[in-house]
């Protein structure tokens, strides 16, 4: 090749580069102007009139990219529906992210309004806030955003309509039907979600979902997570005399209630943690394949451990990510009594235990439930759904309420799946790192009754920083996660599944 002319390709090759840069930054500007816009819509899960308010603020931004939307009646809030024009030769990729929020207490943020949002800058141990002229061409992108759903999960939904424009102005193709389903009740458990779906099932027929909700791992490489685990709820009550009795009268002779529930719950673990109630982790095989990707995920197993104050983990499995590949059994709280200050010399009247049980897909949660009962009877316990009455305690010596919660199913797309591995190839091409394969999440989202009703292969795919404090006073974005999502969304809609 001439030198010249490897010159003049070199030099065009980095003046793209460069205009590329300059059209990236210029659009996460405007995603930072909309977002803030976006968050300054107070979004209570508690206040439908707050919900309200942002399905009117979504129907506008939809529609000015083109978007023709609904609002979906439920039997609680309406669900907000988005699509681009349909082709029927294209298949259909549907997203799902929420925009409703947690409660919020001014009083424990360090803004005076978690709803405006508010810019800083790393100082020392703590944040600068910084004026929003100071975003300059140059954008920092270790800046950070904070206000109320700017990461869970308004951030990604603003990102989402950025990519769109990004699309356009870049003059590519989108392969697929676009479809987008934003729920307003997810921090309340998204109660309504599986019937709407039977209601509104043709509308949201797609070959698959994408659940943009969460942050990405905390290496901050590009992470595609695909399965959430589930959860049951029980409640065990035990019970010793119909008062609380003077512990120097009645000590070894009144049976404490404390005592019998602490032996109950630690007959149902060894002292390792697993669970030895038979049948428990039934159904649960990892193969090699399967293993060998749980071990890729560079958790640092000493670096948790430190973070938890803990020297041993318990052994249910391995390792971190395949201790979340089984179902649970946690105790989650304990009351009898009274303790500190307020403690006195007495034999308890009750003792009570509240279980959370997480579930994976093998395991079935009203038949779990249904072996800590067993169990609970195989100690010579008579289990009732009430308190026992004078004459039952009277009968029988040993009685325990039980009380149980619903079942949110867990679900999980196989590691193996075709579309898994596009996107996972299409990530690493995007960002030029290893990609983190989350097989199946320790928490439970309200979605999953909406992916097991839809019966479509769903990933999640996380946007936001590990660091956001979702959920929590002083909830941030940082503003490199706003290049990486549109990027990510971009490489997501412009590029086809191979044939």
């Amino acid at each position: 090749m001439h030198k010249p002319l490897s010159l003049f390709l070199a030099f065009t090759a980095i003046w793209c580069q460069a205009q590329d840069s300059a059209l990236m930054k210029t659009q996460v500007r405007h995603t930072i102007d909309e977002l803030v816009e976006f968050v300054a819509i107070p979004n209570d899960a508690l206040n439908p009139a707050d919900i309200n308010r942002n399905i009117t603020w979504l129907s506008d931004k939809f529609s000015e990219r083109g978007f023709n939307t609904s609002v979906l009646p439920t039997e609680g809030l309406p669900l907000f529906f988005a699509a681009l024009p349909m082709d029927s030769k294209k298949p259909t990729l549907l997203f799902y992210m929420h925009f409703d929020g947690q409660s919020i207490d001014p009083s424990k943020w360090d803004q005076p309004d978690p709803y405006k949002t508010v810019l800083k800058a790393r100082e020392g141990e703590g944040w600068r806030s910084l004026d929003f002229g100071e975003l300059n061409d140059d954008i920092p992108y270790d800046w950070r955003l904070f206000g109320r759903s700017t990461s869970d999960d308004k951030g990604p939904i603003v990102m989402l309509l950025n990519t769109i424009d990004l699309i356009r102005k870049t003059e590519q193709e989108i392969p697929y039907n676009i479809k987008v389903i934003l729920d307003g009740e997810e921090e309340k458990s998204s109660a309504p979600l599986p019937a709407a779906v039977d209601r509104y099932r043709e509308l949201l027929e797609a070959d698959y979902l994408i659940i943009s909700d969460g942050p990405v791992h905390v290496s901050g490489q590009p992470t595609i997570v695909y399965g959430c685990r589930g959860i049951t709820t029980m409640s065990l009550t035990t019970y010793g005399p119909i008062l609380p009795q003077h512990s120097g009268h009645y000590g070894n002779y009144a049976p404490n209630p404390g005592m019998q529930l602490a032996q109950i719950l630690a007959s149902m673990k060894d002292a390792e943690g697993r669970v030895v109630i038979p049948g428990y982790y039934n159904g649960i095989e990892l193969r090699e394949n399967e293993r060998e990707i749980l071990q890729a995920v560079p958790d640092d197993a000493a670096r948790i451990n430190a973070a938890l104050q803990i020297k041993t983990p318990e052994k249910v499995g391995a390792f971190y990510q395949e201790s979340l590949q089984y179902p649970s059994l946690n105790v989650r709280g304990l009351s009898s009594g009274w303790v500190g200050p307020e403690a006195r010399t007495i034999i308890p009247s009750t003792a009570t235990a509240e279980l959370d049980l997480r579930l994976v897909p093998e395991s079935d949660g009203a038949r779990l439930k249904g072996l800590v009962r067993k169990h609970i009877e195989s100690l010579g316990y008579e289990i009732t759904d009430d308190v026992p009455t004078a004459e039952m305690r009277a009968s029988t010596a040993k009685w325990v309420t039980v009380d149980e919660g619903s079942v949110t199913d867990a679900f999980r797309t196989s590691l193996d799946h075709p579309y898994g591995e596009h996107l996972k190839v299409l990530l690493q091409e995007t960002f030029g790192q290893p990609v983190v394969q989350i097989r199946i999440m320790g928490g439970t989202v309200p979605i999953a009754p909406f992916v097991n009703a839809l019966e479509i292969p769903a990933f999640l795919l996380p946007l936001v920083n590990p660091d956001n404090n979702q959920h929590s006073p002083n909830e941030n974005l940082k503003i490199g996660q706003i290049d990486y999502g549109i990027r990510a969304l971009q490489a997501l809609m412009t590029t086809p599944v191979a044939e």
